[in-house]
């Protein structure tokens, strides 16, 4: 990154043989503005949008990251703003004739001596957070558990002070759907999975309705039940049927659940933390609402606190099928193996299919606030959204809804929603979730701790009890990449020993969740 930081005007540039820089200031620069080597711009230029670093010519790639995010529509002067409309985007990358497991580097020294307090599970998993979840089979029963849950926390809780909280796994699945249909295993093996989330000590609640297509027996098949989670067809322990003959009246479905959830409260309160490895960690990193500084910043910061992770031995999951698909070529470079590629090939096939039956594209991604933060389109925001990875190899792929079961680098494949790419990972087993923003968004998740990275000095600043990390210093020169995702690292480590909360904890901001459903609705 080639940074001009004596003093205002300043523009970064992101490879020498870009032709196209972002200007860094804030509020933008006005025409006339003269750039210390001499660049004057011809026009006016918001913050984070394009300048066009000496003449383009009509067709010419426009290069940044050393990538053509598009090509010129027609001759741009030196000094002019490359706004939207002079891009035109590329074609995506064909999924054939890529580069498979080429980049070989060689292995970083193991990252040793790091450890965080968490909860130990039956199963060897770790939470950072001793959370009693409810699992639902379907949005019917939402209503009744949400007020068996706010009179859990008002009359219970209080009486069990080393669980941390209480919550509904809601969604808008379980009925009303066709159940049997090609994709419809995504979101009841995400529900699946969610319930064995690291968080929630490793035995489910689940409370049904009775008469719906998603039953019990369905989301937990008899099969896949292990110790940690005895799951009957009939109202008992661990499962409350609202439709049971034993429930006369909406009273007695609130009472069941409530004393179903207090055996459950006494078990969780009896845990404590103990000290774990930092390759006990299940982190999850994500962007959303990002704009061109997303690829200066935060989320390079975010890469180099991942391979730290992945040096500690602990699993990194990155995501969002649509802002990766236009590097393919780069990951599939990075992988481990042949078998790993051509996993990230099937994904991103899959994909292109699922968008093309419904009558869209990759270029649907990107958001009015993307292209106001100054991203063009799609292939310049995948740009930034990849180096999130780090550069660690690609050690796994996981399917929408699939369950982590192993450490390193993951590609988990997932649309690139911020509400359902959370989702999903939780359904992996994320149990730290970190998420950049550039635009800013109070996202959060209830089940696990998000810590929110700003890409940029204002937004950390006018959001400071929003934001848990400001990587804006790294764009003023303040703080470089590794000293900012040292800073990261470290405070991951302190949110998940409880040491910490994130400012979304502390405010209780909770997203809901949002299944991936690609199967049709009836």
């Amino acid at each position: 990154m080639d940074t001009q930081n004596s003093g205002t005007p300043r523009s970064i540039r992101m490879h020498d043989q870009d032709n196209v820089a972002i200007v860094a200031n804030d509020g933008g620069l006005p025409a006339g503005t003269v750039f210390p080597d001499g660049l004057v711009l011809k026009d006016k230029v918001p913050q984070g949008h394009k300048v066009a670093l000496r003449p383009i010519a009509q067709g010419e790639a426009i290069l940044r990251y050393k990538v053509a995010i598009g090509y010129a529509v027609r001759d741009i002067d030196a000094g002019s703003w490359v706004e939207e409309s002079l891009v035109a985007m590329p074609p995506a990358r064909a999924l054939d004739k890529l580069p498979i497991a080429t980049i070989r580097p060689e292995p970083l020294p193991p990252l040793e001596g790091y450890t965080f307090e968490g909860y130990r599970n039956p199963d060897g998993s770790v939470g950072t957070r001793n959370i009693l979840a409810i699992s639902t089979t379907v949005q019917c029963v939402s209503g009744v558990v949400e007020f068996a849950v706010k009179r859990i926390k008002d009359e219970l809780l209080p009486k069990y002070p080393n669980v941390d909280d209480v919550v509904s796994l809601d969604h808008t699945y379980g009925c009303g759907v066709a159940i049997d249909a090609p994709g419809a295993d995504i979101p009841i093996r995400t529900l699946r999975n969610i319930a064995k989330n690291p968080n929630f000590g490793g035995r489910a609640m689940l409370v049904s309705l009775g008469c719906e297509k998603l039953q019990p027996a369905r989301l937990f098949p008899a099969a896949g039940v292990s110790s940690w989670m005895p799951i009957r067809d009939v109202a008992g322990p661990d499962h409350v049927c609202l439709q049971d003959n034993a429930h006369v009246g909406f009273s007695a479905m609130i009472e069941n659940i409530m004393d179903t959830a207090e055996r459950h409260l006494m078990e969780l309160n009896a845990r404590r933390r103990e000290t774990c490895p930092a390759a006990d960690l299940i982190v999850g990193v994500q962007c959303g609402g990002s704009d061109a500084f997303s690829g200066v910043t935060a989320n390079p910061a975010v890469g180099f606190a991942s391979d730290l992770l992945v040096r500690a031995g602990a699993a990194v999951m990155f995501s969002e099928v649509t802002e990766v698909r236009d590097g393919i070529d780069q990951l599939t470079a990075r992988a481990i193996d042949e078998a790993t590629a051509q996993a990230m090939i099937r994904e991103m096939a899959w994909y292109d299919d699922y968008l093309q039956r419904g009558g869209v594209d990759r270029s649907a991604n990107t958001t009015p606030g993307n292209k106001k933060g100054g991203l063009a389109n799609i292939v310049e925001k995948a740009m930034g959204s990849i180096i999130k990875s780090g550069t660690a190899p690609i050690s796994g792929v996981l399917s929408p809804g699939q369950k982590l079961e192993q450490k390193g680098l993951i590609y988990a494949a997932t649309p690139a929603s911020d509400f359902i790419c959370g989702t999903l990972q939780l359904a992996a087993g994320m149990n730290v979730h970190v998420f950049t923003t550039g635009r800013g968004t109070p996202y959060g998740l209830a089940a696990v701790p998000v810590v929110k990275v700003a890409t940029r000095d204002d937004l950390a600043r006018r959001w400071h009890d929003l934001m848990d990390i400001n990587a804006g210093r790294i764009a003023t020169g303040e703080a470089s990449i590794p000293d900012v995702g040292w800073e990261l690292f470290n405070f991951i480590l302190d949110v998940a020993s409880g040491r910490k909360k994130t400012w979304a904890e502390h405010w209780r901001l909770h997203n809901a969740l949002a299944l991936f459903n690609p199967a049709p609705v009836t």
